[in-house]
């Protein structure tokens, strides 16, 4: 599974997998606990793969941010999203050190550590960037050439 497939709905607690789609939304399953649902077009939805945190240069990628936090847990589940707002901040900082704190609040790291452990609980520990990403740079690299 990758970030491509895992979704983040408002509203709902929890991460969920894209299952299929329907004609008024679609099928998504959560990852805690295995129940599907019904999906409709209404309900905010955001994928994984698409989200970013700010830092001072660029937005990074949430998919680097997890892998950063893989790497600093060996793979293991991180710090729990309800510790106090300093050791949040804190942790987060040794991972991210060039975090926006003006545009990155407390609740979004408080969702990406709590997502995290989900993640891992579920079993998906594999952040690096998908195979296609990696051809493209290698296909341009060789057009450059």
């Amino acid at each position: 599974m990758s970030l491509d497939k895992v979704l983040a709905i408002s509203g709902k607690p929890g991460l969920y997998e894209l299952k299929a789609q329907t004609r008024g939304g679609f099928v998504a399953e959560a990852l805690a606990d295995g129940k599907k649902l019904s999906v409709s077009v209404r309900h905010n939805v955001s994928m994984l793969s698409e989200i970013a945190m700010y830092t001072y240069t660029e937005e990074v990628p949430l998919r680097e941010v997890f892998q950063k936090i893989a790497e600093k847990e060996d793979g293991k589940e991180a710090i729990s999203h309800k510790e106090s707002k300093a050791k949040l901040e804190e942790y987060f900082k040794e991972i991210l050190p060039e975090y926006d704190e003006d545009r990155v609040y407390v609740s979004d790291i408080k969702k990406v550590f709590q997502w995290y452990n989900i993640l891992i609980g579920a079993g998906m520990n594999d952040f690096s960037a998908p195979e296609k990403e990696e051809t493209t740079k290698e296909e341009a690299t060789t057009e450059e050439n």
